[in-house]
């Protein structure tokens, strides 16, 4: 809960954990441009985590704005060669005055959960919907919590869950 005084993190943040025990592993980054201080605080996090951890390739596929990202995790996921083995998917939306954001972030969600069942590669979906940029700036640019990081971490989870099926 918020602190009232403090303005300790809410329960559901976790702050980051450092040392992924993953290594390896081939990703594809689809990042919005719209709203980019947030994203790309989001995209340092999840590039350095991957690097940090040996990731052997790591792609990266800017987009207008987090409609388009659906459109570009479908051409990567579709095989290639087996060319990505997870892709993380990184955008921002801020609520305005209308129900806009609302039917942007449900139609992302919907068709990354699609992509990845329909191309059994693993989709990590940090397009998030924020209230104000006070969320994007403690989710997004945080020290204590990154939600790019949490994504590269997920994403080498994935990979290595994806191969013990194999």
């Amino acid at each position: 809960m918020w602190d009232s005084i403090g303005g300790s993190l809410p329960r559901m943040l976790k702050k980051i954990q450092k040392g992924s025990k993953s290594r390896g592993g081939r990703y594809g980054i689809i990042a919005s441009k719209y709203n980019s201080r947030y994203v790309d605080g989001m995209l340092r996090a999840a590039r350095k985590e991957l690097k940090e951890a040996d990731a052997e390739a790591v792609k990266v596929v800017r987009v207008p704005g987090a409609f388009e990202i659906p459109v570009v995790a479908a051409s990567m996921a579709e095989g290639r060669g087996g060319e990505f083995d997870a892709l993380i998917c990184l955008g921002v939306i801020l609520k305005g005055e209308t129900s806009h954001a609302d039917h942007i972030g449900s139609a992302v969600t919907d068709a990354l959960a699609l992509i990845q069942v329909d191309h059994l590669i693993p989709v990590i979906h940090e397009v998030l919907v924020f209230d104000n940029e006070e969320q994007a700036r403690v989710r997004c640019l945080g020290r204590e919590t990154n939600r790019g990081m949490e994504a590269a971490q997920t994403a080498m989870a994935m990979v290595q869950t994806m191969k013990k099926l194999t």
